[in-house]
């Protein structure tokens, strides 16, 4: 694939204080310098010089306009921000597709949003897409981020506001291939070893390494580890039964039921002590305990001030009563940071960086490789054994073994 070409710069033209960018050898003008007009402007113009669109194309004549159907993109963006912020709520909260469909309506609002919906075609998304690979987005965050923005014409559809003809001509474009984009690549999410997983727990939060290990031992999401509550667990028989109050499959009507063996067991008995519900992994008690092991290993008395000194009531960083996939990462990343610090001093290897996922591909494959593929399927909650192939590596053992016997 060829080389880049060096992307024109965003200049000032003193003269007239207005932004300007040459390309093509011709000065465009693209408003008042510095204001956010001129730089959406300015994207738009890299956009259509990097597509090789010519003045001549762009100045064509436009189609026969359709009646009723005359609102610029930005009018219908708003409307669908409405709809999109009533929809896609769960137990009252935002879910996050909604930033998902943020993120992937902003370089449409930018580029396009003075054009009428109407005149929206595939040419103007293949542009929508190129400003998101020369944003470095991965190939397949832009192909998701593509089939976004048709679903936000596929409802301007049925909500009549842009014509049927529209959605139907974006439905041509394609998703990008695998090597045959300049989009860049990401490497596949591998499973992490048990040595880089047993290295850090001593380094991090009880509450984190409890998390760790739970994960590792049920192959659960993190996202059902960081909300485990007292009152979603089923300890009425010798294997108890946890079922999270909200889940990936939940709008398909699925039950998501996780079995705790003994040692899941024994992992949460410190925290099922004296807790009559609620989320069971707490930050807050996390603090309350470094902070209690700090006073006692403290080696100078406290000042007087800092004994009259009370906790801020409404402080900016006050510790949460659960968890979440965010933080939950976070802690794992700084256990790893301070086993490399050591391990540097000590000029040992480092262990790589690994997030909680990791670890549940790690519970796949091993789940794949002793009891099946149906098992790892009922295991990690999936609806289909085909995606826990994703999760499960192949056994590589097994194919030495077979190349020994018959190769």
């Amino acid at each position: 694939m060829p080389p880049r070409a060096k992307v024109p710069a965003y200049c000032h033209h003193k003269a007239s204080g207005k932004a300007v960018v040459r390309l093509n050898g011709k000065d465009i003008y693209l408003g008042p310098y510095g204001s956010p007009e001129s730089h959406d402007e300015y994207q738009r113009a890299i956009t259509l010089w990097r597509l090789n669109v010519t003045s001549h194309e762009e100045q064509r004549p436009t189609r026969i306009l359709e009646a009723g159907f005359d609102l610029p993109i930005s009018k219908v963006l708003l409307r669908y921000k409405t709809f999109a912020e009533s929809y896609y709520v769960k137990n009252g909260k935002p879910t996050k597709e909604l930033a998902d469909m943020k993120y992937a309506l902003r370089p449409l609002r930018q580029l396009f949003g003075d054009t009428l919906a109407r005149d929206f075609g595939p040419l103007k998304l293949k542009m929508v897409r190129q400003a998101m690979v020369d944003s470095d987005l991965s190939r397949g965050v832009i192909n998701n981020r593509m089939n976004r923005v048709k679903r936000f014409f596929k409802w301007a559809v049925a909500e009549e506001l842009v014509p049927p003809s529209v959605y139907e001509g974006l439905r041509a474009v394609t998703g990008l291939k695998y090597g045959r984009t300049e989009a860049r690549e990401t490497d596949p999410i591998k499973p992490v070893a048990d040595e880089h997983i047993e290295i850090i727990l001593a380094e991090v939060s009880p509450q984190v390494a409890a998390m760790v290990q739970l994960q590792r031992l049920t192959g659960m999401r993190p996202c059902e580890t960081v909300m485990i509550r007292k009152q979603d667990i089923d300890t009425s028989s010798d294997i108890w039964l946890y079922e999270p109050f909200d889940h990936k499959n939940l709008w398909r009507g699925h039950r998501r039921m996780i079995a705790l063996g003994p040692k899941c067991q024994e992992l949460l008995k410190p925290y099922l002590a004296n807790r009559i519900d609620g989320y069971l992994f707490s930050p807050k008690e996390a603090e309350a305990q470094r902070n209690a092991i700090r006073k006692a290993n403290r080696q100078s008395p406290m000042t007087p001030s800092q004994r009259r000194r009370k906790p801020k009531v409404f402080s900016t960083r006050a510790k949460r009563d659960n968890y979440d996939t965010d933080s939950y990462r976070r802690a794992i990343k700084y256990g790893i940071k301070k086993v490399n610090k050591r391990l540097e001093v000590e000029k040992q290897p480092l262990i790589p960086e690994w997030c909680p996922l990791q670890v549940r591909h790690s519970r796949a494959t091993e789940l794949n490789e002793i009891y099946g593929i149906e098992a790892a399927a009922v295991s990690l909650g999936h609806a289909h054994a085909d995606v826990t192939k994703v999760y499960a590596e192949r056994n590589l053992k097994l194919a030495i073994e077979v190349a020994k016997k018959a190769g």
